[in-house]
C-alpha cells in the first residue's frame, strides 16, 4: 500500500473508531472489564452513612474525631490483540473484508482501552506468531497498531491457533484482558484456550461474511482456498452439495461456540456487512 493511500486510511479509521469510543464504547469498556482489585488510597473525615466497618480506629485515637479509609480501584489493566492474519481474512461479499472488519474492531478497542488509561499489545498470527507488539499507553502507539493493521503481510496464509496462544500463556506474564478476533476457521484448539482462558480473561469475537454460511446456486464454480491455496471446480447446482456445506458450516459453528462455551470465554459474532457497535455493546452488557 503507497504511503499516502495508508495515512488516508489511518486516518479516516481513527476519526471513526476513536468518535466511537469516546462517546459509545468507554463507559462500558471500563464497566466491562475490570481492573486487578481494590487499593488502599486515602484516610479522610467520617461522613454520615459511612460504612463503620472503614473506620481508621489508629487515626480516629490520634486525632479523637472519627476518621474512615478510602480504596478505589486498580484500574490499569493490559489488553492483548490477538489478531488473524491468515489468507481468510481477504474474502467478503458484502461491503468489507473481514480484514477490514477486524482492523476497524481492533482501532476501537485500543482507543477505548487507552480512554481508560490501560496499555494495548498485539499478536499478529496466522498457524504461528507473525508479529508481537508489546503492550504501551498512548496515541502514537495505537496508530502504529493500526498502521500494522493495514499493511501487515503475513508469512504465513494457513490458520491455527493453538501456537498463538501458547506463546500468550508464557509471553505475558500478569493477568491480562486477551481478545481474540478471528473468523476461527481453524484446527481444534480447545485444550490450548483452557490453558490460556486458566490465566487471563479470554473474549472471542468472531467475523464472519454471510456467503460463508451457504454456497449460491449458480451451476459450476471453481472455489478457491485463501489459506491453503488448493482449487476445486464444484457443482453448486446440486442441492446436495449445497446443503451438505451448510451442513458443515453449522456443525463448525457450533463446535466454536461450545468450545467457547467449555472454556468460559465471552464471545460476539460480528459479520462483515452489520454494524459492529451493537454485538460489541451487548457482549459489555453481559459481562
Amino acid at each position: 500500500m503507497e504511503a499516502t493511500e495508508l495515512i488516508r486510511k489511518l486516518r479516516k479509521i481513527e476519526i471513526k473508531t476513536r468518535g466511537l469510543s469516546r462517546q459509545v464504547f468507554a463507559g462500558q469498556y471500563h464497566s466491562a472489564f475490570r481492573g486487578r482489585g481494590i487499593a488502599f488510597s486515602e484516610v479522610r473525615e467520617y461522613i454520615y452513612g459511612d460504612d463503620i466497618r472503614t473506620i481508621d480506629w489508629n487515626v480516629t485515637a490520634r486525632f479523637n474525631h472519627p476518621y474512615v479509609k478510602v480504596y478505589e480501584e486498580e484500574r490499569e489493566l493490559t489488553v492483548i490483540l490477538m489478531i488473524d492474519v491468515s489468507g481468510s481474512g481477504i474474502f467478503g461479499t458484502r461491503s468489507r473484508y473481514k480484514k477490514d472488519l477486524i482492523t476497524e474492531v481492533s482501532a476501537l478497542l485500543s482507543f477505548s482501552a487507552i480512554a481508560n488509561n490501560d496499555k494495548i499489545g498485539v499478536v499478529f498470527f496466522s498457524s504461528v506468531v507473525e508479529k508481537f507488539i508489546p503492550p504501551k499507553k498512548g496515541r502514537t502507539h495505537i496508530l502504529r497498531v493500526i498502521r500494522e493493521l493495514l499493511d501487515f503481510r503475513a508469512g504465513n496464509k494457513d490458520s491455527s491457533l493453538n501456537e498463538p496462544l501458547k506463546f500468550i500463556t508464557n509471553a505475558i506474564k500478569k493477568r491480562a484482558i486477551v481478545f481474540i478476533i478471528s473468523d476461527f476457521l481453524v484446527p481444534d484448539f480447545q485444550r490450548s484456550l483452557q490453558i490460556a482462558a486458566g490465566k487471563h480473561d479470554v473474549v472471542a469475537l468472531k467475523v464472519y461474511d454471510k456467503s460463508d454460511t451457504e454456497l449460491p446456486d449458480i451451476g459450476f464454480a471453481l472455489l478457491s482456498d485463501p489459506e491453503s491455496g488448493s482449487e476445486k471446480w464444484v457443482d453448486l447446482s446440486s442441492e446436495f452439495n449445497r446443503s451438505e456445506y451448510a451442513r458443515w458450516w453449522r456443525e463448525k459453528t457450533e463446535g466454536v461456540k461450545n468450545t467457547f462455551r467449555r472454556c468460559g470465554v465471552d464471545y460476539a459474532e460480528i459479520a462483515t456487512d452489520d454494524d459492529y457497535v451493537k454485538p460489541l455493546l451487548n457482549l459489555f452488557k453481559r459481562r
